[in-house]
């Protein structure tokens, strides 16, 4: 087993919080990265976009651009149906999943 537990739990979950982002509202990537890296999900914005491919490949995530009033036009990314989709079907099982874990890794004894 790898040391890094947090990193593994990170890999699993961080497309998930990327589509939770993009339901709230559409934003671009370094927008993205700031809330990712602030909450400790990526490590820089170098790993984000990456990410950002799969999902649009996999059809979770579309593509506009926009200008920007500080600068270049703005690429970006919003949820598609199949994106909320997986957002509701991942919100549904995290609850249970995350108890079920909860509940094997405590302390106390299991069959208390």
């Amino acid at each position: 087993m790898t040391a890094d537990v947090g990193a593994q739990l990170r890999k699993g979950v961080v497309e998930y919080c990327v589509l939770g982002l993009l339901a709230r509202e559409p934003m671009y990537g370094w927008q993205l990265s700031e809330l990712l890296i602030g909450h400790g999900m990526i490590a820089s914005i170098g790993s984000l976009y990456p990410l950002l491919s799969r999902l649009r490949a996999q059809g979770l995530v579309s593509t506009y651009e926009e200008a920007s009033e500080s600068g270049p036009v703005r690429k970006y990314y919003r949820l598609t149906d199949s994106g909320t989709g997986q957002l509701e079907n991942f919100r549904e099982q995290w609850g249970t999943f995350a108890a079920t874990v909860q509940a094997l890794v405590r302390e106390d004894d299991i069959h208390g």
